[in-house]
């Protein structure tokens, strides 16, 4: 069996690496705007299906995982900030606000097993956050690829009071969620093997 992960984020690899599971990387080349608005779990699970079949079109076998991250503030909607000014607007926005994080996700099955998706929404209470903590932060450069510009798991975790649901899901892979969907598929996990091995 070979899990194949349709993301370039350094975060899900480790987090994959973490919960005991052997992958490869192929990233997808897919267009993740999302502006339009609507359903912010339907559209975290639409935009990871559309990766996973990118990568799965170019498989004759193997599991294909993608997932895609969202933070829903206020009815507002953020993705990744394009630039500086983008993320300083993103932190003033969640400044002193809970908001959510959805991560959806999606599994195919690159053979005719077909695929499995969910996704998990975790609410978020940000501190109040000063202008010139914001500042120093963009300059640390962390903000630029991450939904909502900050990374609970660096140096934004300061600014994070309290969260209410699955930490890894604001990471950008909730992990009892992809062994769900792993169970589903069947595919096969060291929860699934007799010596609990690696793999």
């Amino acid at each position: 069996m070979t899990l194949i992960l349709a993301s370039a984020s350094p975060r899900r690899a480790e987090l994959l690496k973490q919960a005991g599971l052997a992958f490869e990387i192929i990233e997808p080349a897919v267009d993740e705007d999302m502006t339009g608005g609507g359903d912010p779990g339907n559209m975290v699970v639409e935009l990871a299906q559309k990766k996973a079949l990118d990568v799965t079109r170019r498989l004759d076998s193997g599991f294909v995982l993608a997932a895609d991250t969202v933070v829903v503030c206020g009815g507002q909607i953020l993705g990744k900030p394009v630039d500086d000014d983008h993320a300083r607007r993103m932190l003033e926005s969640l400044s002193g606000k809970e908001h959510e994080v959805f991560t959806g996700l999606a599994l195919f099955d690159a053979g005719p097993a077909g695929f499995e998706t969910g996704f998990s929404r975790t609410k978020v209470w940000m501190k109040p956050l000063e202008k010139e903590h914001i500042d120093r932060y963009i300059k640390s450069g962390e903000p630029l690829d991450k939904a909502g510009a900050y990374g609970i798991q660096g140096r934004g975790a300061v600014f994070i009071d309290k969260i209410e649901g699955c930490y890894f899901n604001v990471v950008g892979l909730p992990l009892s969620l992809l062994f769900e969907l792993l169970l589903r598929m069947k595919v096969p996990t060291w929860l699934s093997r007799r010596d609990g091995g690696n793999g």
